[in-house]
């Protein structure tokens, strides 16, 4: 017979009964609740909140323009490259990863470790710009927290020949020194923007909109010629090594559209290994360092007294004995010339000569005329750091009017010489300069008159032919008329002029029949020689002979002639 529940008992099993129930009951609203609450009342913040932690928007970087020379040649241009990162808190390599990863970026496990414990940042860098084949093998360890970011490089295929012109980038892609920093904004463009989905690793899953799409950088297509920058490179090397200068510099220029066919520096470096220390490698000297000209000058003087009517090439002038005096300080030549004409004051560089026209003119038409020829002013190239030169106030002392007739008191840059001596090319016109590739000569300012222009080029052939103490007989060009000048200046120093410091230079143009290339070159402190006749002259030879083989122009005759 089986055992009877007693009332007492069947009502602690009814309690216990209903009590459970209510309980489940009650979970289970509040689950219905929840269930309410996350997919209807708070449905759109919960949606949002997600989205933030896999949703994200990135930038697409910009490819960066081209710089090209003017044959579509590149100079400078930007490949891609991986940068490493990694998120400390997800960061956690096994003592095997950690070595290879090491290993991979050339440097230790335990500065590894360090980068990964700093804190308060879930972004670090562990290596910019590695190439794509490093950035894979780093990869392959699947080491967890570490990712990859695609940026681009720099790369520089002529190096050093181009450096100083060209400029660089820094590690972001952005220009930091030369046109790279002139035209950073075109050549940079403007990144873009898309949206991606993306997991807790911060890995991309996909994409889900392109939000902005990247403007990428424009080329810059230069005025440069790439074979004229190497030949001008390779010529200036060579004088600055053989006569242990301290530098030098060479700028050639197309005389009948301003444009600049090459602009060289020595000392140079390599924008794709970059030295650490900066010893002054990094300057374009041919824009930014300025000098005194010394007897390149000398060409404008006489021209300016040809202008006035009160001199003509065969006016005889005397020099004798060889020095003079004049406001207090003493004024001399190499030789004494004694008398000899206009045409042999050029040829001979007679200090003593162009001293006695300028006494005889009024000084405010010699400032003018500098003035008018670009120096004391920006040359207009919008390079970075470009140096105006010095062109001093009008004065009218002796001593002041006899300096400046024989290049010293101003100072001027190498680009500035050549590009006033454009002048004589283009019968007394002067024409805007651009380091920019143009399509059509601009339209010029006159300086001179044509007639001036003109017969002051045939005293610089006069310079170059052979003569007795002619000065520029070393720039000749076998089969091409050449007219140029030379000029040695000392090198101011803290104690004033040091008689040990030259500048040695060198300015001319051919081939004279139809005037089309001006090149100068300057050698700053050569040793043991220091004549610019001897050092420049013979670079300007090199230079031009390549010059004018490249863009293969014809010889106008085969010797040269004596003028008389």
């Amino acid at each position: 017979m089986p055992p009877r529940i007693s009332r007492k008992n069947e009502a602690s099993y009814s309690w216990r009964f209903w009590l459970a129930l209510i309980v489940l009951a009650l979970g289970f609203l509040a689950l219905i609740c929840r269930l309410i609450d996350l997919t209807i009342l708070n449905r759109a913040f919960l949606v949002k909140q997600g989205k933030l932690r896999t949703l994200r928007t990135v930038e697409i970087p910009a490819y960066r323009g081209m710089i090209l020379d003017r044959n579509q040649q590149p100079l400078a241009i930007s490949t891609p490259v991986d940068s490493v990162w990694i998120n400390p808190s997800l960061f956690h390599p096994s003592p095997n990863q950690l070595k290879q990863l090491a290993q991979i970026l050339q440097s230790s496990a335990h500065e590894i470790e360090q980068q990964a414990g700093i804190e308060g940042h879930s972004f670090i860098y562990l290596k910019r710009s590695l190439p794509p084949a490093i950035s894979d093998q780093i990869a392959v360890l699947k080491i967890p927290g570490v990712f990859f970011q695609r940026e681009y490089k720099r790369y520089y295929p002529e190096a050093e020949v181009t450096a100083h012109l060209i400029g660089l980038t820094n590690v972001d892609d952005q220009g930091q020194e030369g046109l790279e920093l002139a035209y950073n904004k075109s050549l940079a463009g403007r990144p873009g923007k898309e949206r991606v989905i993306k997991d807790r690793l911060g890995n991309i899953i996909s994409e889900v909109a392109l939000l902005k799409k990247p403007e990428q950088g424009r080329p810059l297509v230069l005025s440069i010629d790439r074979r004229i920058q190497y030949a001008a490179y390779q010529a200036l090397k060579a004088a600055v090594d053989e006569y242990q200068a301290e530098g030098g510099s060479v700028v050639v220029m197309d005389a009948k559209t301003g444009e600049v066919l090459a602009m060289v520096n020595q000392p140079s470096y390599n924008p794709n290994n970059r030295p650490a220390e900066h010893d002054g490698r990094y300057r374009n000297r041919a824009l930014t360092d300025s000098f005194e000209p010394g007897s390149t000058i000398k060409t404008f003087t006489i021209a300016l007294a040809l202008e006035s009517g009160k001199y003509r090439p065969d006016t005889l002038i005397d020099t004798a004995p060889g020095w003079m005096m004049v406001g207090g300080y003493r004024i001399g030549d190499e030789h004494n010339y004694g008398v000899i004409d206009v045409g042999d004051v050029l040829a001979k560089s007679s200090n003593i000569g162009v001293t006695k026209m300028m006494m005889s003119l009024p000084p405010k038409t010699h400032w003018d005329l500098l003035h008018k020829a670009g120096f004391g002013e920006l040359s207009g190239s919008g390079f970075p750091g470009e140096s105006p030169g010095r062109l001093p106030e009008e004065r009218g002392r002796p001593s002041e009017v006899a300096t400046l007739a024989y290049g010293y008191g101003l100072s001027i840059t190498v680009l500035q010489l050549a590009h006033a001596y454009t002048i004589f090319a283009n019968e007394g016109v002067l024409r805007p300069l651009s380091l920019i590739r143009i399509d059509k000569s601009p339209e010029g300012v006159k300086v001179m008159p044509s007639q001036i222009a003109h017969t002051a080029l045939s005293l610089l052939e006069r310079v170059v032919v052979n003569g007795e103490h002619h000065t520029g007989t070393r720039a000749q060009i076998p089969g091409y008329r050449v007219g140029g000048k030379t000029g040695t200046s000392y090198i101011a120093g803290p104690q004033g002029y040091d008689r040990h410091s030259y500048n040695s230079s060198f300015v001319g143009i051919a081939p004279l029949s139809a005037p089309r290339l001006v090149i100068a070159v300057v050698v700053r402190k050569p040793q043991g020689a220091h004549m610019g006749a001897l050092i420049s002259a013979p670079v300007f030879a090199q230079v031009m002979s390549d010059s004018l083989r490249i863009l293969n122009i014809s010889p106008d005759q085969v010797e040269n002639p004596s003028v008389k």
